[in-house]
């Protein structure tokens, strides 16, 4: 019997440094962010450098994340914005910032 180890996986908004948004999914934040910080990120971000972590939503699995990322990223703009907002005027004030 092989057991498959599930770790939780993310979510996460970056603005790059012209102001457009890219979502990703990711198991490792901190690691994924300098990735896109040193160039070796994916390819969009790659000439808009520096992105900044906006937002960041976590899930059991990485199939989970990837569903998200998914559907978030069929959002336009204004409601991606809008969805993020919503989600961190329900957190408490020392969560709303990423770590």
């Amino acid at each position: 019997m092989r057991f498959i180890m599930e770790t939780k996986a993310y979510m996460y908004v970056v603005q790059c440094a012209d102001g457009t948004l890219y979502t990703g999914y990711t198991t490792d934040i901190e690691r994924r962010i300098k990735t896109h910080n040193a160039g070796k990120g994916a390819k969009y971000t790659r000439p808009r450098l520096p992105v900044t972590l906006i937002y960041q939503e976590s899930f059991p699995d990485k199939r989970a994340a990837m569903s998200a990322e998914a559907l978030f990223k069929r959002k336009s703009r204004e409601e991606k914005l809008t969805y993020i907002k919503h989600q961190q005027s329900k957190l408490d004030p020392e969560q709303k910032t990423p770590r």
